[in-house]
């Protein structure tokens, strides 16, 4: 039972698993890309000596960011991103990495809509934030899950292939970002970019899930502890109806003894989860150059 429900579906390969991560990847870098674009970032409004003013265009135009103001925005989703990526690298350890995966794609696609509807700077810089929170949890589980599933000889090669993606994707987001700005309003970019995003994050949901080495399922955690409490259950049966033949007063205090320690056991995962997590970002304190970005 537990081996079955870790399988793989036969339509499944380790090479469509990595062009869905490379598809995913590139068009986590178009969306940094077209931002950064003239087409999408815009220009202030300016006046000449004459009295000839034009309105400016973009991001910065319909906002009228300061130089300051815009160089925050476009580095924004920095702040999600590396206050989130602990944090899903802790949870990997105790949720299927494949579902947090999936959630991470899910509060991108939600965040960049978000983008397309912003009103002000602060809206669309918190909407940047959440862009880098979504996108954390695919940077930090996704290379992972290709080295794991890549053949032996060819990890390399597919990793280089996996973050070739990175540059490709600031490239087509730059002249993605120019074409939309050029023929339509700069809100339209984000709107796409969700479109072409959402089947990824459905997929992350209804696709049965991926497990790192390493990492016991979370199914086989419930099988295992289902299969422990009928089988509990059962001995106790077995010795009341030797007894009797029927359920006494014991077995009913047995039930809600059971009960409590379920209680008992759920906050316990609590404080062990908290706890690991405590220790893990105690690690990264440690790291200058992960305090350092986030001072930054």
């Amino acid at each position: 039972m537990i081996v079955s429900s870790i399988e793989q579906p036969s339509w499944f390969s380790a090479k469509k698993l990595l062009v869905i991560f490379c598809v995913i990847n590139l068009i986590n870098y178009v969306d940094r890309g077209a931002i950064a674009s003239n087409g999408v970032n815009g220009t202030l409004g300016t006046c000449t000596e004459g009295g000839t003013c034009t309105s400016g265009t973009g991001i910065q135009g319909d906002f009228d960011l300061s130089n300051f103001e815009d160089g925050c925005l476009s580095s924004a989703f920095m702040v999600g991103l590396l206050v989130a990526s602990p944090i899903f690298a802790s949870l990997a350890k105790s949720v299927n990495p494949f579902r947090l995966i999936g959630v991470g794609l899910s509060v991108w696609t939600f965040a960049v809509v978000g983008c397309g509807i912003s009103f002000n700077f602060w809206s669309i810089t918190i909407c940047r934030m959440l862009v880098g929170v979504g996108e954390a949890s695919f940077i930090s589980l996704a290379a992972p899950f290709i080295d794991d599933n890549a053949p032996a000889a060819q990890k390399t090669v597919w990793l280089s292939i996996f973050y070739m993606c990175i540059p490709s994707g600031y490239a087509l987001g730059y002249v993605y970002g120019g074409l939309v700005g050029s023929y339509s309003n700069w809100r339209f970019a984000f709107w796409g970019e969700a479109i072409l995003m959402l089947p990824f994050a459905i997929l992350g949901f209804v696709m049965k899930p991926l497990q790192l080495k390493g990492f016991m399922p979370a199914e086989s955690k419930k099988v295992t502890g289902m299969e422990t409490g009928v089988s509990e259950v059962q001995g106790d049966s077995g010795v009341l109806n030797g007894k009797d033949g029927s359920l006494s007063v014991e077995g009913d205090v047995k039930c809600a003894t059971l009960d409590d320690q379920n209680g008992v056991n759920f906050t316990a995962k609590i404080k062990v989860q908290i706890s690991r997590f405590t220790k893990d970002v105690k690690v990264l304190l440690v790291e200058k150059v992960y305090v350092v970005n986030v001072l930054d």
